[in-house]
């Protein structure tokens, strides 16, 4: 379980809210819960939606810092 993609899929909305943001099938929005955000697809919603990335749990920032890298 990626704790990263969790809390931001679940602070934008849940899995079909993401899905419709990035104009895909829900499902591949879950495999994201399990495997990470994909690096595109997470520069564009640090971009898209900051709010999203401010304020995360202790131990999900890391993860962010890895992903940014």
């Amino acid at each position: 379980m990626d704790q990263l993609a969790n809390t931001v899929i679940d602070r934008l909305g849940g899995t079909s809210a993401v899905a419709k943001i990035c104009d895909i099938k829900p499902p591949s929005v879950h495999g994201w819960r399990e495997s990470g955000i994909p690096k595109a697809r997470l520069q564009f919603l640090r971009i898209a939606y900051p709010k999203a990335f401010e304020d995360l749990p202790p131990g999900v920032e890391s993860s962010a810092e890895q992903a940014a890298a």
